[in-house]
Order: structure tokens, then C-alpha cells, then sequence
């Protein structure tokens, strides 16, 4: 056991902020969540849009991250992360409650622009938050400390699932009607099923930013410490410096890689699972919703222990272990029958339950003023959650808007065969801690 297990991950004195800071990655656990089942909720409310259109709900929502990452890392270099804090809420808030004119104009564009806007405050939360908690206390334990308050982040995507599925999906009017159904309807009739569903989606928005407006007022008026830092550096000689350590430009790529992921298996286990309804009667229809809680049960129980575990292994070999079991896991899903495949696909967030903090541990580690520019590098990455969706919804399109419109390799509906995108993700991050595994770490035995 290394001399590191002496060494507390959050001092006395900073327990407060800490706890603080770490409720925010509860905040947007939430949006996170809330958001995914939301491609197939579109899809059903609006028959029109394909598989790939129904995903620009992903593109919207983590494309804010990549535009505003950088912006929000020069602000806080110039101000303060408080401020940065402050300001992530306030575009939180403002994209939260756009989703109501976006539901009484019933365009979809809209709904995408307010979801662009809310994640630009996303950007500013993490942007700031991840190198603020690896601030707070001692680099030994610095890993380690980001684990535990991004174990925090799972207990808000629980939130969110659970509000998806009882306040918005069980909700859903067009549910109700199979595709058939639903379109030998009136157009009064569907006008009708149409504004009450797109008002289900809005109200757990605005619900939210009401909450973040609550959550704005008690970051106001915390007092946070003030870490003295070294001189700061030009934006250049910053950029040339990240540009220039092979463990923070790898780790950018393997973030976009384990993010992108990430969010398809939580995205398109809705799929899989309408797709195994297909086969099944009536009453014993399955429930996405509860498999994916499910898997986000998984991640944060890994989270936890992974955040024990890194007392005795070193962060790179256990995300290594963690990353080959889950290419392992996503085989499965893609390989086995029914239910086999389906538990395949719930078991790899297990196996993606460190990758987030560890690669931005690892790729910051041992930085200086530049982490603020780094770490904006690092949350930008979150675009590989956005790129990635599309790109499995149009391989789900390739025989029609069914799920088994198309057999790979004879046996292999193309919903199944899409889950090979995530499978490459995570040998990308297996090449990552692989090629990583040098790195002087916290944790290390």
C-alpha cells in the first residue's frame, strides 16, 4: 500500500466547498439523463423525423459543449471559477426555460437550440469544476478526489431517468397508438396528441431550471477559497505546452472516444430494448427505462469502487482491465440472444464507470496554470457525445426506420450491430491506458 492511503482526500478545511462544488456534478447528472431518453421520446411525438434526425437531439445537446469548453476555460482564467460557476448557471437556467416556447411553437429546431444553449452552462460547470476539485487538497490524492465527486454525477442521471420515465415517457399521448394506428388519426386529433406530448417534454426543463436558479442563489453567497497560483502563462505558450505532453493530447482523443460511449449505450439501449419487444406479446413488454437505471446502478457502484480500488492499483492498469471487460461486454450485446444480449449491454457502464475522471486525472496530472486550458480540452472532448449518436441512429436506418430491417452477417439485426461503434470506443481507451500505464499515479500499489 503506497503512503498516499495517509494522505486525506479532502482536507477538513475544504470539506464545504467541496461539497459544494460536488453537488453541481449532481446538477448535471440530471440534464444528462433526462436528455437521452428524449431522441426516442422525439421520435414518437414526431413520426416524420428518422432515427438520425430523432439523434440531432445528442448533436445539440453535447454539441454546446465543444463550442463553449474553450470560451469558459478564458473566462475563469481571467476571472475567477467562482464567476465561471456563477455564469454556467445562469446559461443553464436560460436554456432550461426555453423549452417552453419551444413546446408552444412545437418546432423541433427550437427544442434543439434551447438544449445548444443549455449545455453552453454545462460547459462553464465542468470547464470549472473538474480542476477546482483537483485543486482542492493534495495532487497525491487528486485522482481520487475527482472519482468521488464524479460519483456524485450517476446519483443525478438516476434523478433524471427516473423523471424521463414516469413524467415524460408514461406520459407520452402517441405511445399509446402503434405506428398504423397513429397515422389513420385525424389531424385534429394528432394536433391535439401532439401539443399535450410536446408539453410532457418541456415541464421537467423548466422544473429544472427552476432548481438551478435555486442552486445559482446558494453558490451566490458561498464563500470558496482562493488558491494561490503560480504565474500565469499566455494563452500560446499554454496551448503549446498541452500540445506538446503525450498524455493530455491521447487523453483528449480517448475522452471524445469513452463519451461517445458512453452516451450511445445509454441512448440506444431504448432501441434494443423496443427491439426485443418486438418479438414479445403484450403483457410481458419490457421497460427501457428500468434497464437503463439499471446500468447507471452499475456505473455508479463502480465509481465508488473504483474510487477504493485506486488505493492499491494504479489508475491506467485498472481503467485498462475496465475498458477490455467492457469491448467484452459490448460483444455480447451485439453477439448473444434476448435477454443475454440485453444484460451484455446493461453490464458495460459498469465497465465505463472510471474512465471519465481517471483519463482527465491522468491527462492533467502534474500541470500548472495551463490545467484551466487543459481542462477545457478535456470537456470539449464531450463532442465525441454528440458525433457518435448520429452515426449509430444512420446505421439503425440502413434498411428503414424499423430495428431488424437488415441482418449483418446473416443473423445480426442492424440495432444489435450498431453497439460495434461503442465496442471501438472502449478499445480506444484501452489503447489509452495502455500506453499510459507509466505514468507516476496517486493510486499506484
Amino acid at each position: 500500500m503506497s503512503e498516499s492511503t495517509k494522505i486525506p482526500v479532502v482536507r477538513k478545511e475544504l470539506l464545504f466547498p467541496f461539497i459544494a462544488i460536488t453537488s453541481l456534478f449532481f446538477l448535471w447528472g440530471i440534464a444528462n439523463d433526462l436528455t437521452n431518453p428524449m431522441v426516442s421520446a422525439f421520435k414518437k411525438v414526431m413520426p416524420e423525423l428518422s432515427n438520425f434526425e430523432a439523434a440531432l437531439v445528442q448533436l445539440a445537446f453535447y454539441g454546446g459543449y465543444a463550442t463553449m469548453a474553450i470560451p469558459a476555460a478564458i473566462f475563469i482564467r481571467r476571472y475567477s471559477y467562482k464567476k465561471g460557476i456563477l455564469l454556467g448557471l445562469v446559461l443553464y437556467a436560460i436554456g432550461a426555460f426555453l423549452f417552453y416556447p419551444a413546446a408552444a411553437y412545437e418546432a423541433f429546431g427550437f427544442f434543439l437550440a434551447s438544449l445548444y444553449i443549455l449545455t453552453f452552462g454545462l460547459a462553464f460547470l465542468e470547464t470549472t469544476s473538474n480542476p477546482f476539485i483537483l485543486s482542492m487538497g493534495d495532487p497525491e490524492t487528486a485522482t481520487r478526489r475527482l472519482n468521488l465527486s464524479q460519483a456524485f454525477n450517476p446519483m443525478g442521471s438516476l434523478l433524471g431517468m427516473l423523471v424521463a420515465q414516469l413524467f415524460v415517457i408514461q406520459s407520452l399521448r402517441s405511445d399509446d397508438y402503434s405506428s398504423e394506428a397513429y397515422a389513420a388519426l385525424g389531424q385534429v386529433e394528432k394536433a391535439a396528441i401532439r401539443e399535450n406530448d410536446l408539453g410532457v417534454i418541456s415541464y421537467p426543463y423548466i422544473a429544472l431550471g427552476i432548481l438551478v436558479v435555486v442552486i445559482l442563489l446558494i453558490i451566490m453567497f458561498t464563500k470558496f477559497p482562493v488558491f494561490r497560483e503560480e504565474s500565469k502563462m499566455s494563452l500560446k505558450t499554454s496551448f503549446r505546452k498541452l500540445m506538446g505532453n503525450r498524455h493530455y493530447y491521447e487523453g483528449v482523443i480517448a475522452q471524445a472516444f469513452y463519451v461517445g460511449a458512453q452516451i450511445m449505450c445509454w441512448t440506444f439501449i431504448f432501441q434494443y430494448v423496443d427491439h426485443l419487444n418486438e418479438s414479445r406479446e403484450a403483457g410481458a413488454q419490457l421497460t427501457a427505462t428500468w434497464y437503463n437505471m439499471a446500468a447507471m446502478i452499475f456505473f455508479l457502484s463502480g465509481r465508488w469502487i473504483c474510487t477504493w480500488l485506486m488505493k492499491f492499483v494504479k489508475a491506467p492498469k485498472l481503467m485498462l482491465y475496465f475498458a477490455l471487460a467492457g469491448v467484452l461486454f459490448c460483444s455480447g450485446a451485439i453477439l448473444l440472444p434476448g435477454m443475454l444480449g440485453l444484460y451484455s449491454l446493461v453490464a458495460v457502464s459498469g465497465c465505463m464507470s472510471l474512465m471519465f475522471p481517471t483519463i482527465y486525472g491522468i491527462a492533467l496530472k502534474g500541470m500548472g496554470d495551463e490545467a484551466k486550458l487543459g481542462s477545457a480540452g478535456l470537456v470539449m472532448a464531450i463532442v465525441g457525445g454528440a458525433l457518435m449518436p448520429p452515426l449509430q441512429a444512420s446505421i439503425l436506418d440502413w434498411g428503414g426506420p424499423g430495428f431488424s430491417d437488415v441482418q449483418i452477417a446473416g443473423s445480426i439485426p442492424e440495432v444489435k450491430f450498431s453497439f460495434i461503434l461503442p465496442l471501438i470506443c472502449l478499445a480506444a481507451v484501452a489503447i489509452y491506458s495502455f500506453r499510459s500505464r507509466a505514468v507516476v499515479d496517486e493510486s499506484a500499489a
